[in-house]
């Protein structure tokens, strides 16, 4: 199976005007007089609006919104996002939440605008370095969690099971390597929950375009999939990403020889492979071919740490 090697992260944003009328208002209403200008965010898989706002008299936000179509499983997504990004201490480097509201089946999510950029892609090392300088403060400050959040075996376990998945599934096109030796794999990955454990508060889903450089600040958005684990998780679960947009390989980044890393790679190495070999879902068109690079990075990060051959 072909990857290709460096997929954008984008979706089918919704426009601004798109956005239900009542939804649209609601927001109107809380910024306290109407939209003047509205310039769409492209980056990100959700089919949803993410719009840069402001309004005639130049009061400026951030919003998300999403309706029940395409893909009904957004809504419960931004359900969760709001009620994590409401509860975030003030130490977090993230935007602030401003309010959230829900209008015809809509779901609405206005923060502060950060005037700031995602990270150049390819990845430059100066602003990677600062980055996972960024994330390990993150970590350390949310160590123990400041807020109640599932673990992340807890969230993920259903999803974590990619290896184990394709044993018993056609695998036709599965890396060599992956399938000479998928029964340890399977075995490997479905120790990743133990190994993952901890009470530090994770983003679970750090990605360059979950990332905003704003001077000397270094910003992460899109907290719906935050939990509790190990504090270098959120490190561990970049670096895909990272190797496949630019960036050095992860194996450069993580060279702690600990076990429960590599059960954590594996888990997420068998996740991206085996989701990115299903069809794409309602409204997220470039989703698998995101993860099966991803995949591609995560397994050679993988074959190096168990030394398999």
């Amino acid at each position: 199976m072909s990857v290709e090697t460096n997929p954008p992260a984008t979706g089918s944003r919704v426009p601004w005007e798109r956005v239900h009328p009542a939804a649209r208002a609601g927001v109107e209403e809380f910024l306290g007089g109407p939209v003047a200008e509205a310039v769409t965010q492209d980056t990100g898989f959700s089919p949803a609006a993410a719009v840069r706002l402001r309004t005639a008299a130049g009061r400026r936000a951030f919003v998300k919104a999403v309706g029940p179509e395409p893909n009904a499983e957004a809504v419960g997504i931004y359900r969760a996002e709001a009620a994590i990004a409401a509860a975030l201490p003030a130490s977090v480097p993230a935007p602030r939440l401003l309010t959230t509201f829900e209008a015809e089946g809509w779901v609405v999510l206005v923060f502060e605008d950060i005037e700031g950029r995602h990270p150049a892609m390819p990845w430059r090392r100066d602003e990677l370095d600062r980055v996972l300088a960024a994330v390990d403060r993150m970590s350390a400050a949310l160590t123990p969690a400041p807020i109640a959040a599932p673990s992340a075996g807890e969230l993920f376990g259903d999803s974590f099971r990619g290896w184990r998945s394709l044993l018993g599934e056609d695998t036709t096109g599965l890396d060599p390597w992956a399938l000479r030796h998928l029964d340890g794999l399977a075995e490997l990955e479905s120790g990743w929950a133990r190994a993952a454990a901890g009470d530090t508060l994770l983003h679970a889903d750090l990605r360059a375009d979950n990332i905003l450089l704003a001077g000397d600040r270094v910003y992460v958005v899109d907290w719906p999939w935050a939990c509790v684990g190990a504090p270098w998780f959120d490190r561990v679960a970049l670096l895909p990403s990272v190797g496949m947009q630019g960036g050095p390989p992860p194996h450069e980044l993580v060279t702690d020889p600990d076990p429960a890393i590599t059960a954590v790679i594996a888990a997420f190495a068998g996740y991206f492979v085996r989701q990115g070999r299903q069809p794409a879902p309602p409204g997220l068109p470039t989703l698998r071919a995101f993860q099966l690079a991803q995949g591609a990075v995560a397994l050679d990060w993988l074959r190096r740490r168990t030394g398999w051959s």
